[in-house]
């Protein structure tokens, strides 16, 4: 075994597997790696995350704050329904939706009172502890958490952070001007990949319906289970939105000359690699977010674009109409204040988080929508 990698006991697992019942694909594998109930990534204590990275939430409540005024927002444009379902998909131990309802309670009352808030999360861990989180909220009736999304949302919005990139992903190579998939094997004791024919006629017709043509030896990502989520999610809302926070491109950008290796990344210890069979279940593995196939295949289920801006534009919008004072806890000190609008950079800043990451959301059955969080935009992206 090479010194890079590590014998885990998923890599022994799925060794066994692939012997018994031939190649996997790279989307069973990445699967395994992040949702295995046993030794899968996200099944591991939230804290081993923090040592690999970070996401916005974690820097500060400001994010949650601002996302919950513009729930606020959506809530009064599609005209204050009684009921305001809010789900969050993915939402891990419910830090998001702790800093959302904690907000709405003290700041944002009459939301509060209609929220119906569900914390969606598959592990079972991390339930329990969003459940401990929330209690006070649960209590007052306000939040749930549950193992899936609800199989209808009435009236409200589909929150997704940095989720649809740990969506599995199929990879595909070009080889003699036709596509071949990459698929996961074992070769002398260790795991490693052969290209061989598609798995899924689904993958060519992914591409045509992108209007992609990948280049000679050119690797790339196919998201199918993104666009299956998302169709079922757009089947699901019955009025309301979606909001996806993640970081990715247009698929014009995506499939470019200069991502001849695609965007696939492993994340440990906050080093990104292509090691990506270095540790199974033990490192974070994550491609860039297709918006256009996001746009694409929710326009099947009836989802349609508000528009989609740079966190960087999403924030400053929604802060600015009263210059951030939701940044600041009561009563802040200088030297605390001092430091919110240090870690607010973070969020904002395009060498921090703020250009790489991009809120896009559409609607259903609320033409006309006009959100603060949209306002940066500039023209058509």
């Amino acid at each position: 075994m090479s010194e890079s990698r590590r014998q885990t006991p998923l890599a022994a697992l799925l060794a066994e597997r692939i012997r018994r019942q031939g190649p996997l694909t790279f989307a069973d594998y990445m699967r395994e790696c992040l949702y295995h109930p046993l030794y899968g990534y996200y099944s591991r204590s939230e804290a081993r995350r923090f040592s690999d990275y970070y996401t916005s939430v974690d820097v500060h409540p400001i994010f949650g704050r601002l996302l919950a005024r513009q729930l606020a927002e959506m809530w009064t444009q599609m005209g204050r329904p009684e009921t305001f379902c809010v789900v969050e998909a993915g939402a891990g131990v419910g830090r998001l939706a702790g800093h959302i309802l904690d907000f709405a309670e003290t700041r944002l009352p009459e939301l509060y009172g209609a929220l119906r808030y569900a914390v969606v999360e598959r592990s079972k861990a991390r339930r329990e502890q969003a459940a401990a989180l929330l209690a006070r909220h649960s209590a007052a009736g306000r939040c749930e958490v549950a193992l899936e999304i609800p199989a209808r949302i009435p009236q409200g919005c589909l929150i997704s952070n940095e989720l649809v990139d740990a969506l599995p992903v199929h990879r595909v190579v070009m080889r003699g001007g036709a596509l071949r998939e990459l698929f996961v094997t074992e070769r002398g004791g260790e795991l490693a990949e052969e290209p061989a024919p598609l798995s899924t006629c689904a993958l060519g017709e992914y591409f045509a319906a992108l209007g992609v043509q990948l280049r000679e030896g050119q690797q790339a990502e196919a998201g199918l289970e993104a666009c299956d989520w998302i169709t079922e999610i757009g089947r699901r809302i019955e009025r309301g939105f979606l909001l996806t926070a993640d970081y990715g491109r247009e698929a014009a950008e995506l499939y470019d000359e200069r991502h001849m290796r695609g965007t696939l990344l492993a994340y440990e210890k906050h080093r990104a690699s292509e090691e990506y069979y270095a540790a199974p279940g033990e490192q974070d593995l994550t491609a860039h977010v297709n918006f256009t196939a996001l746009e694409r295949w929710g326009a099947r289920s009836g989802l349609e674009r508000v528009g989609r801006v740079s966190q960087t534009e999403f924030l400053l919008a929604l802060g600015q109409g009263n210059d951030f004072a939701d940044l600041y806890e009561p009563g802040a000190s200088e030297a605390d204040r001092v430091r919110a609008r240090l870690l607010l950079k973070n969020l904002i800043f395009p060498e921090g988080m703020g250009e790489r990451f991009s809120v896009l959301i559409q609607h259903k059955g609320v033409p006309g929508a006009k959100l603060t969080g949209l306002a940066g935009i500039a023209g058509p992206r």
